[in-house]
């Protein structure tokens, strides 16, 4: 058995054992899951997926003839990996959240269309990473189309409202489907499809997951360039095509892994989280920028030489903009309570 083999299999395994846990505790727990318990969870989770990170980083053997240490690179570009597709993932929960609300999906359904709806990304990703990591290697220019899309990802996402880009009833797959099937009128039915007179009906939730699934591919395609920016960028033959294709996949399986858990937190905790898309955003435009000056020599040089920058800077945005929602978020509060007392005093 060779190593990449060997670490895929500890992967895969990991990932089963986990996703399984995830749903047993979803599908069993009576009522909502709390915020607390949403929270445990979800650091149970993130701890996993740095553990195998950390894994990589001191084990992973050396490839012959590399400058460079592979584990080192290799674990570096792991982690970086992992957070960058975890703060796209956090950030596109926001837009399920406003889905479900959109579209009056009942809490007792909406595990079920999460669960669906990762499945649903992991394939679309595995499948998405798989071709750009092949293009790259057989037009090295890809990698530029790459960096402007993120560059373009990024000036769209800071400057776009989230809700100007959720509108169920606009999806292509929703205004299809409503149009060839009769709507269920029950809007909290658990099933897909339903027989009403002998008629064939289809649910909400059928359509929330078209949408859900639509979506997806949305978001594949801005965190795809993104993931293939922080393994591929700067390698210079560090690692291999299989080591590359290894990394990309796991690290953005990992990212999805425990988005259910994570899913519930967020409902309570979402003002922590005020700034995220505007650290997502610098992030997208840092990698994009670096993978357009991939041409210039000195710069390629200095982050193939210097991985640990790109994690530095990932690690300092996501941090810098948590703390940042939090203590504006208190100021605006305190404001708010402010102005309410001097009302009260006139």
């Amino acid at each position: 058995m060779n190593t990449i083999t060997f670490w895929w299999i500890a992967f895969i395994t990991i990932f089963i054992v986990v996703y399984f846990i995830d749903m047993y505790v979803t599908d069993h727990r009576k009522g909502e899951i709390s915020v607390k318990t949403s929270l445990r969870w979800t650091s149970v989770w993130i701890s996993i997926a740095l553990l195998f990170g950390l894994a990589i980083f001191f084990f992973f053997p050396q490839n012959e003839g590399s400058e460079v240490k592979t584990s080192t690179v290799m674990g570096i570009k792991f982690i970086a990996g992992y957070l960058t597709e975890y703060s796209l993932s956090v950030d596109n929960l926001f837009v399920f959240i406003m889905i479900f609300s959109m579209m009056a999906i009942s809490s007792e359904n909406q595990p079920k269309l999460l669960k669906m709806g990762i499945l649903i990304s992991i394939v679309l990703r595995i499948l998405f990473i798989l071709a750009g990591m092949s293009l790259v290697q057989r037009f090295e220019w890809v990698i530029y189309i790459f960096g402007l899309i993120l560059v373009w990802t990024a000036y769209k996402m800071l400057f776009s409202k989230s809700e100007d880009n959720v509108d169920p009833k606009s999806n292509i797959l929703y205004k299809a489907a409503s149009k060839m099937f009769p709507i269920d009128p029950d809007a909290h039915s658990s099933k897909f499809i339903t027989k009403i007179g002998g008629k064939t009906h289809i649910t909400m939730i059928f359509l929330c997951l078209l949408v859900i699934g639509s979506t997806d591919i949305l978001f594949a395609i801005d965190s795809i360039p993104a993931i293939i920016g922080v393994i591929d960028e700067g390698n210079k033959g560090a690692l291999s095509l299989a080591e590359e294709n290894f990394l990309a996949i796991s690290s953005n399986v990992f990212a999805v892994m425990g988005l259910i858990s994570l899913f519930f937190a967020l409902k309570g905790i979402m003002g922590m989280f005020r700034f995220l898309k505007h650290g997502v955003c610098i992030i997208l435009f840092f990698i994009g920028i670096k993978m357009l000056l991939g041409w210039v020599e000195p710069i390629s040089n200095f982050f193939h030489e210097n991985s640990w920058v790109s994690l530095a800077v990932i690690i300092s945005t996501l941090v810098f903009s948590i703390i940042l929602s939090k203590v504006i978020s208190e100021e605006v509060e305190e404001k708010e309570l402010q102005e309410k007392l001097e009302e009260t005093e006139k």
